[in-house]
Formats: C-alpha cells, structure tokens, sequence
C-alpha cells in the first residue's frame, strides 16, 4: 500500500503515520517528495488489519494499492527516477557513470596500473573481482581479502569509489569494510539469504540480472534489498541466455527502457559478459546510452591475453580510452554527458 500524506505536515506526523503502520504488522518506508510525503508500507497482508483505516488519521490523505508485485522498486510508489549517491558521484543523474576495472584482481600492480588508466579515460568508478564464482571449481577463485586490500589500496591511490562482488552472508561485512559498492553477481540473483544481508548493510547495491532470469524476477529481487531497508539498489543488465552461441549471452538492451518504465531504480548495462567479445564492448556500450543506461560497467585489463578470467571480453586501456571518446557524443545526442 501506498500512504499518501497531507501537505505541510511534520516530521513527528510521518513518524505517527509510521508507529501506526508498524503497530498494525507492515513495515513503513517513507519517500519525502518536493511536495508531499508517502509512505510505503510493505510486509505480508494475510491475517493483518486493511491499512485503508489509515484515511481515518487526519494527516493521511489517502491510501493506495500498489499492483505491481514489486512494491517499494514500482513506479507507483516513486514516479521520479532514484539516483543513488557514492562518495560524490551519482548514480541516476544526468551523467552517464562509467565503472571500470580488471574482471579479477590479480595483484597490486595490475589493479593499480588498471585504476590509474581508466581514472585517465573518465570512469568514475573502479571495478574489480576479490571473490570470484566461477563455473569451474579448478578455475581461479580470485584473491579473497587481499584483493580487496588492493582494491583499497587503488581507492587511496586515485580516489575512485570500489564496487566488487560479494558471494555469502559469511564475507559480506568484510567486502563491505572495504568496497563502496558491494556487487551481487548473476548467480546470487535469486539468494535471498544474501539479498536481505546486503539490504541490512545499508551500503549501495549493484544488483546484476541473472542469466535465466525475467524482469519481474529481476525486480523481487531488488524488493528484498529494499524491503530490508536499503534503497540504494542500482540494476545492471549483464545478458541473458539464449539460443544464439555466437556471443556469451545475448544483451537484452530492450530491458533498459523496459525497467525504467516499471521501476525508479536506476539502470546501467555490462557490454563485457553480455557479448563475451571485446570488439563488440563498444558497440553495445554505445547502444546501451543511446536506450537510456545510466552507467556503463566495463571490463579493462593491461594483458588481456595474460587475465586469469575473461580475458576474451577485456578491453586494453587504450582501447577504454578509445571508447569514452566515442561515447561522449552519443550522450550529447540524448540528452546525456559523460
């Protein structure tokens, strides 16, 4: 339900409108607009009071039902776009934020070298994998804590906020110790567990479509960061799987304009494990901000041919470098800078 208070109202009335809504077995969320307050209130409906007795209250001016079965990620209870802040740079906004960085940290250089070289082509953000799922158990499992000293390390050096992934509820307050972002991978889409972890944490979210996954999928499962009350979530589309065998998955830029219809959260895309090939990243990217992204997030490695994981879909930093250039005029054209 959505709680629609009165105008001019105070802080101590949205937290009555609250108390009340708690004491009747629902969770609040307040959402304060230019103009008006709403609440949401979300939590399991069967056997508790209809919270439509809230109109009763004279600070309430109406309550709503929410139809989508993504309560707080719906448009209905948010119609302006989120934007989600990260020491200084936003998520949302008119600026299209580029994430980038090695697919796997493989030692203190290269993630230094990386952060340097793509700080110098405009990214705002470094990426990089401390623990690494991957489809082998014999492939490289990435360098655990010590990758995210690193990654630490790289932050201190040029300044660039850190996302990286997070696998299990056992490491998600250490990776929060060190990242600014914590990243939850395709596999972990529909982990619950973890989702209502990270939620708890409070720290943003980059929450990344699973491979087999649908919109709406997608969308329940940013309602677990949220219902925890975190509402820092950001959806990246990575690709989905498909028929076609000649890219790793196919990239459903189609998702892009798709969630942001359905949802305020913002979007970004990741060309590199949604085409699999380094030479089709820029292309996709350049689609990717003409269809409304609000970030990119990029795979850069110096020595592709060296990378201990997806090397295949790695961009070279001068290669990086290349691509922003070519993308700044493709935000231009909509509307967009970089």
């Amino acid at each position: 339900m959505i709680i629609v208070l009165k105008s001019g109202i105070s802080e101590a009335d949205v937290d009555a409108v609250c108390r009340r809504i708690e004491e009747l077995g629902y969770r609040p969320h307040p959402i304060r607009g230019e103009f008006k307050t709403v609440i949401g209130a979300v939590g399991e409906e069967r056997g508790k009071v209809d919270l439509r007795i809230l109109e009763a209250m004279e600070t309430v001016e109406s309550v709503v039902p929410i139809q989508q079965p993504f309560k707080l990620a719906s448009r209905e209870i948010r119609p302006e776009p989120s934007e989600v802040r990260v020491n200084g740079v936003v998520i949302g906004a008119k600026p299209v934020v580029v994430m980038a960085g090695p697919c796997s940290v493989e030692s203190e250089s290269q993630v230094l070298e990386v952060a340097d070289a793509v700080k110098g082509a405009g990214a705002r953000i470094l990426r990089g994998g401390a623990y690494k799922p991957r489809t082998s158990p014999y492939a490289f499992q990435g360098l655990k804590e010590q990758g995210l000293k690193y990654l630490a390390e790289a932050r201190k050096r040029t300044g660039l906020p850190v996302v990286t992934e997070v696998l299990e509820t056992e490491s998600a307050e250490l990776v929060a110790e060190y990242s600014d972002i914590l990243q939850i991978g395709a596999r972990n889409i529909q982990n619950f567990t973890l989702l209502r972890r990270v939620g708890e944490l409070g720290k943003p979210v980059l929450l990344k479509r699973g491979m087999a996954t649908s919109i709406q999928e997608f969308l329940l499962s940013a309602e677990y960061i949220l219902a925890a009350g975190n509402p820092r979530v950001i959806l990246c589309e990575r690709g989905i799987r498909t028929f076609e065998t000649s890219t790793r998955f196919t990239l459903d830029l189609n998702a892009v304009p798709v969630l942001k219809k359905l949802s305020h959260l913002p979007v970004v895309v990741d060309p590199s494990h949604g085409t699999g090939h380094w030479d089709l990243v820029a292309p996709m990217a350049k689609g990717a901000v003409a269809c409304g992204a609000d970030g990119l997030i990029i795979e850069v490695h110096p020595r592709p041919e060296e990378a201990l994981s997806d090397g295949p879909q790695s961009l070279k930093p001068s290669k990086f470098a290349q691509l922003m250039r070519e993308l700044r005029p493709v935000a231009e054209a909509v509307g967009r800078s970089l």
